[in-house]
């Protein structure tokens, strides 16, 4: 039961280690065990801030080491990037700031548009979920593509429907959350977030490759989890449902 919040390692353009990271949760502190004992140099997207994406940053020994190079990218919420986490991070809330933090970091605020990251071409879209301003990234190279949507309300219409089509159409795979299941849609949209049925519902009219459903509730159990993944197994396009430590190939 539980496990560690968002944090999604990507290998781009044949990496022998990872360069990106989608999201910045507890599960950040595995990264260090992908990186053969080398710092980490390549660039953290963070959806937004919400402490069970950001928690694992402090935690980071690859990344906090004084030959480490780190590029954060958040939601621009006003101010810079670096202020911006520090109203979480830092007294009285953490010891030390992120600008604290050793190596060479660097804290990028953006809006939305395509930006280059360690080579790939990543749009960012601003989507609905309550809190706090929230992207979703859409990561693509010349032979693979890959939408991240962690947490967001489904639009029916408007600018949120839209953007969410627009990162994930047609691409060869959806990371999408999966918190939620149908019958628990209240306390999902009280939270701002999506339930199953309806990733399932964006990934067919995106016609996917692949959704994969992640960030599952803490309180889900192995079995539940496999019970959810027997239910949706005869689904198109195919749903795979991750566990921690996959690794899967785009």
């Amino acid at each position: 039961m539980g496990g560690n919040t968002s944090c999604i390692a990507v290998y781009p353009n044949g990496s022998p280690v990872p360069t990106i990271v989608l999201d910045a949760g507890t599960g950040l502190r595995a990264v260090t065990g992908l990186t053969g004992g080398e710092p980490f140099r390549g660039t953290i997207l963070l959806s937004h801030l919400h402490w069970d994406h950001v928690q694992g940053l402090p935690f980071f020994v690859a990344g906090d080491r004084p030959d480490s190079v780190v590029r954060v990218v958040l939601p621009d919420n006003g101010g810079t990037g670096v202020e911006t986490m520090a109203r979480a991070m830092s007294p009285p809330h953490f010891p030390i700031r992120p600008d604290e933090l050793r190596g060479r970091w660097r804290f990028d605020a953006i809006g939305e548009g395509v930006i280059e990251v360690e080579g790939v071409a990543v749009l960012a879209r601003e989507i609905p979920h309550k809190g706090g301003r929230t992207f979703g990234y859409r990561l693509s190279t010349s032979d693979a593509s890959v939408a991240y949507l962690p947490d967001h309300l489904p639009a029916s219409d408007g600018p949120g429907a839209e953007a969410a089509a627009d990162l994930a159409r047609d691409v060869d795979v959806l990371i999408h959350g999966g918190h939620f299941t149908a019958a628990e849609r209240a306390p999902a949209h009280a939270y701002g977030h999506a339930t199953i049925d309806q990733a399932i519902a964006l990934a067919e009219r995106c016609a996917v490759g692949c959704l994969y459903l992640f960030h599952h509730s803490p309180s889900r159990t192995d079995d539940l989890v496999d019970e959810i993944e027997r239910s949706v197994a005869d689904v198109v396009p195919p749903i795979l449902v991750a566990r921690e430590g996959e690794e899967i190939a785009v």
